[in-house]
């Protein structure tokens, strides 16, 4: 029947058909949604932790650390070990030469 549950669900994959069998015409599109899924789950971890913050100045300054986290994790360079040593020789430079320490450039 139309309105069983198993009714609605095959006229739910008959609606979205195109984008059901897209995996077959195209090779490279994954079958699920999986590695998209897990790269969001440290937002999603962390969205309560960051209610607390502290300021929108702490807001600013965990946003920066998070974005040069993922960034070194793009680059296939060990997040902490990126961040120590960032920190540490970063305070001896002049201000025009801070680009080398960018996660792309080291």
């Amino acid at each position: 029947m139309p309105k069983s549950p198993i009714g609605q669900a095959i006229s739910y994959c008959l609606s979205d058909w195109a984008a059901l069998t897209g995996n077959i015409e195209d090779g490279d599109l994954n079958i699920d949604n999986n590695p998209a899924e897990n790269a969001l789950r440290g937002v999603v971890i962390g969205r309560k932790n960051w209610l607390f913050a502290g300021n929108e100045c702490g807001g600013k300054t965990a946003a920066i650390l998070c974005t040069f986290i993922a960034s070194a994790k793009r680059h296939g360079i060990d997040p902490y070990a990126y961040l120590r040593d960032v920190l540490a020789g970063i305070s001896d430079q002049p201000i025009d030469d801070l680009d080398r320490f960018l996660p792309d450039r080291c």
